[in-house]
């Protein structure tokens, strides 16, 4: 994937079509991902570039707010600052302006049309506790299968609760376990037999089988979306 830098719009020479030139290349590639079902990392990355132009566009405009006035020349001995109002932006920040209007712009639809993919994908995965699940859930298995695909794949997941600015938000960490050919007898409550008797630190874990109905891009679709879907499962059902 085409990396853009967090600071793309600042950094070296400030020219509205150099750095056009710079955000359409990342867009179109962004856009041949979603054009395939590819999510990730594109959303997620394009999210941040996103947020970051709008955080730095608010930021600086509370800074002239809080600040109107420029440092220009200090006399450290006798300790006498002068200041230079900022009657206007200068040259340079115009044109930031313009590379921030315009990148906002074009970043808006194609995060529209990632999300809508995510709604879809979401949409059609699936989500089944096996057997009888333990009053914390909050630590244990999945079952995956994408689509028709015979093979399924198991993962070790663990949720985390961590505190933001104004509210608790859960997070997972997933490992890959194992994989397996789904049978009349190789089914999501066999395999939970199995992982019983492999882990004996947890005698009953919680155990999910997550499946969609259509096929998607395994680590670039399906998986990401299981994952928030999982965590949004557990914590309405908690």
């Amino acid at each position: 994937m085409k990396q853009l830098g967090a600071n793309w719009f600042i950094e070296g020479h400030i020219d509205f079509e150099h750095k056009k030139y710079i955000l359409l290349s990342y867009l179109q590639e962004i856009n041949s991902h979603f054009d395939n079902g590819r999510l990730y990392p594109n959303l997620a990355d394009l999210i941040f570039h996103y947020n970051n132009l709008v955080d730095f566009k608010k930021n600086k405009s509370l800074l002239q707010q809080a600040f109107p006035q420029r440092l220009t020349q200090a006399d450290i001995d006798a300790v006498k600052l002068t200041y230079q109002k900022i009657i206007m932006d200068d040259q340079s920040m115009q044109e930031i302006e313009q590379i921030i209007t315009y990148a906002l712009g074009k970043m808006d639809p194609a995060i529209k049309t990632g999300r809508d993919i995510y709604d879809f994908v979401e949409s059609h995965v699936n989500i089944d506790p096996v057997g009888i699940t333990p009053l914390m859930p909050y630590n244990g298995y999945f079952s995956l299968q994408n689509g028709r695909e015979r093979t399924n794949r198991i993962y070790e997941y663990q949720i985390t609760i961590f505190e933001g600015k104004d509210d608790k938000y859960r997070g997972i960490n997933v490992a890959f376990v194992d994989a397996y050919e789904q049978s009349i007898t190789n089914t999501p409550e066999s395999i939970k037999l199995r992982l019983i008797n492999r882990n004996k630190f947890m005698p009953n874990p919680a155990v999910y089988y997550v499946h969609s109905d259509i096929t998607f891009p395994l680590e670039q679709t399906l998986l990401p979306v299981a994952k928030r879907s999982l965590v949004k499962y557990i914590s309405n059902a908690a």
